[in-house]
């Protein structure tokens, strides 16, 4: 049997097809965790999930905006695998820095829609979804913020204020689930992910990673000089989901963002 820090612990992550969410899957299991549930977008996703890492998964397909499909997810996990001790809340949307005056009036309507909800409403359904499986357990969420949730400049408006919106959801959902539930979230900066576009702006095919010179000009703005890989960031994922490491820890972000506070260099 494999021995790492998450052994014998079963876990769910939204948005785990791809970048930081499959890099978390990937550690979870190496970690020790007996099967992970994944909610994914496209059947493509699931079937590349299965042939990765096999029976260790288990995979729903839905939409992050959808309560049922939050609660469909966590019900094929306890199906499978008996419990839940970890929901990791990571599906997201940019928004390309597309400025507030650059929208018409419609398009901001429809895209604050698409965006929060997005990175806010389906944080908010998955939490109530897997939140009585969580009492059981005394287990956690984790959910994928942003340097965004912090600072202004990287994205546009509705992007930096749908990441703020979700530091207050943790702070408020660790203040309703304490005792039983720790609530704590990654803030990671700019990764080498294909995180999309909004469809509402005509971007739903686009993805941050392929942006010209995106990997040169985010390792040249950072203090450590480096751009991350969704693998750097998931480590801290192992670290609050596990009790004997985090057991004091909740209402809390770790910022996995290159030192971006401490920018410039002199």
């Amino acid at each position: 049997m494999t021995m790492g820090w998450l052994n014998g612990y079963v876990a769910l992550v939204t948005g785990g097809g791809s970048g930081i969410g499959r890099a978390v899957v990937k550690r979870y299991i190496a970690e020790g965790c007996t099967g992970v549930g994944v909610m994914v977008r496209s059947q493509e996703q699931a079937d590349s999930l299965v042939a990765e890492f096999g029976d260790q998964v288990v995979t729903s397909l839905g939409d992050v905006r959808s309560g049922a499909d939050n609660q469909k997810a966590v019900e094929a996990t306890l199906r499978r695998f008996g419990k839940l001790d970890t929901l990791v809340g990571n599906a997201g949307v940019w928004d390309f820095f597309t400025r507030l005056e650059k929208m018409s009036l419609d398009e901001l309507d429809k895209s604050f829609d698409e965006i929060f909800g997005v990175n806010v409403k389906g944080y908010v359904l998955a939490a109530r979804a897997a939140a009585e499986a969580l009492r059981e357990s005394k287990g956690s969420m984790i959910f994928t913020l942003s340097n965004s949730a912090f600072y202004a400049g990287g994205g546009g408006p509705l992007y930096v204020a749908s990441k703020h919106a979700g530091l207050g959801l943790i702070k408020q959902l660790a203040y309703e689930f304490a005792p039983d539930v720790r609530v704590n979230g990654v803030a990671p900066g700019g990764t080498v992910t294909p995180l999309r576009g909004p469809e509402s702006l005509g971007k739903g095919e686009r993805r941050l990673s392929e942006i010209p010179n995106f990997q040169e000009n985010v390792a040249n703005s950072m203090p450590l000089k480096m751009i991350a890989q969704p693998e750097d960031h998931a480590g801290h994922y192992v670290l609050l989901a596990s009790r004997d490491n985090s057991r004091a820890t909740t209402a809390t972000v770790i910022q996995s963002d290159g030192g971006w506070e401490i920018r410039p260099m002199r």
